[in-house]
């Protein structure tokens, strides 16, 4: 039976109502705590929005500064999972079919980076997470290319590690988005497919979670009350997409994301 990491002791605790406090306090968090989940959320859900990948690889890193890194998976999960199903017919029109294999592969390898996460340190965690998040700040500052053809070979390898990574750090992107953003293809077609991606991606960490016993009554309510930022960021990011220049949404994603490395890095320290 998974037990359950120690919720990390806040900075700053700030004074708030008593019906407030009892309810943080019926999750397990403080102020400052939902503070940094409720910041983190708008801004990765902006980044989706606009990009069509970033929420997680840019949420779980500064989501672990406040939570246990396995409950900052779960969490994602939940809001990559209830995000995606608001589009998901969008998503399934305008996909790749090759997006349907890396969803099938992300289902069956995502038990196993969750078991290896529930094994782990929460130090060694959070330094992996990290490690995960500045590979996907170099890949995602790489130039693009011209059409590549992608055989089932790195189809597969990427499948693979992306359900790895989904159940490891609750990111499927850094495999996924050079595979499609990589390509000359059109800008919607990369998004949908990799929007899909991450959304089966969601339900295969929550799955894996409910059977390996890591998930509790909390994370479900948690990713409740971060919704709306999600629904909020996502829009506004949205709304800017096609607005900005390309060159400039990369450097944007690269800088936020090396800053949430960096700081998952500190927070060992």
């Amino acid at each position: 039976m998974h037990q359950r990491l120690p919720t990390p002791t806040p900075i700053i605790d700030l004074p708030l109502p008593e019906f407030l406090t009892e309810l943080l306090a019926g999750l397990g968090l403080t102020w400052t705590q939902v503070t940094i989940a409720l910041l983190a959320t708008l801004g990765s859900a902006y980044v989706r929005g606009l990009a069509g990948f970033g929420m997680a690889i840019l949420l779980v890193p500064v989501l672990a500064l406040a939570l246990p890194p396995v409950e900052s998976v779960v969490v994602a999960n939940f809001l990559s999972l209830f995000i995606g199903l608001t589009e998901i017919r969008r998503l399934v029109r305008g996909a790749e079919r090759s997006a349907f294999h890396l969803s099938g592969l992300v289902l069956l390898l995502t038990p196993l980076g969750l078991f290896a996460l529930a094994a782990t340190g929460p130090d060694i965690a959070r330094l992996v997470i990290a490690l995960i998040a500045l590979s996907a700040f170099a890949a995602i500052l790489l130039p693009r290319r011209r059409a590549l053809h992608h055989g089932p070979l790195v189809t597969g390898g990427v499948g693979v590690v992306s359900g790895l990574m989904t159940g490891y750090a609750g990111m499927p992107g850094p495999p996924v988005v050079p595979y499609y953003v990589g390509r000359d293809i059109p800008r919607e077609t990369a998004k949908a497919s990799m929007m899909l991606v991450f959304t089966v991606a969601g339900l295969a960490g929550l799955l894996s979670a409910s059977v390996l016993g890591i998930m509790e009554m909390r994370h479900p309510l948690l990713a409740a009350a971060l919704f709306p930022m999600v629904l909020l960021g996502n829009w506004l990011g949205a709304k800017a997409s096609g607005k900005v220049s390309d060159p400039l949404w990369r450097s944007v994603v690269g800088l936020v994301l090396g800053g949430a490395a960096v700081a998952a890095l500190i927070r060992l320290f």
